[in-house]
C-alpha cells in the first residue's frame, strides 16, 4: 500500500493556478492517474481564460477567486479548504507543468512516514539536471544561505513550490502572517520558529514554457526586495537566534500545533452545538 492509498488521514492535492488554460487540464489528468481517488483542488486565482472550466472537466474540484489576489493567497485558500474539511495532509504543485506529478508519491511517503511537517521537493537533489539561468541559481543559493543562517537547516531549493504539508503546517499557514504573493524563504523561517520540522527530497522539475514565469521582468527585483524585507520582519518579531520549538512566536502568534489543535477544537465544538 502506497502512502497515498492509506485511508487516514486524508490527503488533498492542491494546485494554485492563474491563466494556465494551456496546461491545467493535462496537469490535473496526470495527477489523477498518479493518485486515483485522492481529492484534487484547483484554486483559480482570478484567471482571465478557461483555467477553471478545463480543471473541472479534468476531474478537479475548483475554487475561484473573483480577481487575482496572488500566488500565496491562492495557496492559503487551499489550506483553509483543507483545514475546514478535515484533511490531514496537503501536497501542492504548480499548474504550469514544471513539476512532475509522478513525484507526488515521493513527497507523500516522506510526509506520511512521520518525523517532518513540511517536505520540500528539490530540483537540485538526486543528480537531476534542471535548466536554470546563472542569475536564478545565484538567487536561490543566496536565500538558501540566509535560511541556513537563520534556522540551521541545510536547504538546496527554498523557492520550490512542490511541497507536502502536515495538518500542523497548513493550519499554521492559514493565519494572517502568510504572505499573499511570494511565500518562499520567509515562510520557511517562520515554520522553523514555530517548531515545525522540515525535510527535502529529490523531485523532477522541467523548464517553464517560453514567456511563462512567476517572476517576469522587474518582478524579479521586487521578489528579492520583498523577501529581504519579509525575512527582516520575521527576525524582528521572533529574534535573530533560531529556537525550533515554537517559543520564538510567544506574544506574536501561536505555535503551529496550536493552530492545528485550535481548528480541530473549533470544529468539534461546532458539531456539538449542531
Amino acid at each position: 500500500m502506497s502512502a497515498l492509498d492509506r485511508p487516514r488521514p486524508r490527503t488533498l492535492i492542491l494546485i494554485p493556478a492563474y491563466d494556465e488554460a494551456a496546461t491545467i487540464g493535462d496537469v490535473v489528468s496526470r495527477v489523477r492517474r498518479v493518485a486515483p481517488g485522492v481529492a484534487v483542488l484547483v484554486v483559480d486565482d482570478g484567471s482571465r481564460d478557461r483555467t477553471a472550466a478545463l480543471a473541472r472537466n479534468a476531474g478537479a474540484m475548483v475554487v475561484r477567486h473573483p480577481f487575482n489576489l496572488g500566488h500565496g493567497a491562492a495557496l492559503q485558500t487551499g489550506y483553509r479548504f483543507a483545514r475546514e474539511r478535515d484533511f490531514g495532509f496537503v501536497i501542492q504543485l504548480d499548474a504550469d507543468g514544471q513539476h512532475e506529478p509522478r513525484d507526488i508519491t515521493v513527497i507523500a511517503k516522506a510526509l506520511t512516514d512521520g518525523g517532518c511537517d513540511i517536505v520540500l521537493g528539490s530540483r537540485f537533489l538526486g543528480g537531476a539536471a534542471y535548466p536554470i539561468s546563472l542569475v536564478r541559481r545565484t538567487t536561490i543559493r543566496f536565500f538558501a544561505a540566509l535560511v541556513r543562517a537563520l534556522t540551521g537547516w541545510r536547504i538546496t531549493d527554498p523557492t520550490s513550490g512542490f511541497q507536502g504539508l502536515s495538518r500542523a503546517a497548513f493550519a499554521f499557514h492559514c493565519a494572517d502572517h502568510f504572505p499573499a504573493d511570494f511565500p518562499d524563504a520567509d515562510v520557511i523561517v517562520m515554520a522553523e520558529r514555530a517548531g515545525l520540522r522540515l525535510r527535502e527530497v529529490p523531485v523532477r522539475m522541467y523548464a517553464p514554457r517560453p514567456g511563462r514565469s512567476m517572476h517576469p521582468g522587474w518582478i524579479k527585483l521586487y521578489y528579492v526586495f520583498k523577501q529581504l524585507v519579509s525575512l527582516g520582519m520575521v527576525v524582528l518579531a521572533t529574534g535573530i537566534r533560531r529556537r525550533g520549538d515554537g517559543s520564538a512566536w510567544t506574544g506574536v502568534a501561536p505555535t503551529a500545533r496550536s493552530w492545528a489543535s485550535e481548528s480541530s477544537g473549533a470544529r468539534a465544538s461546532s458539531s456539538r452545538r449542531s
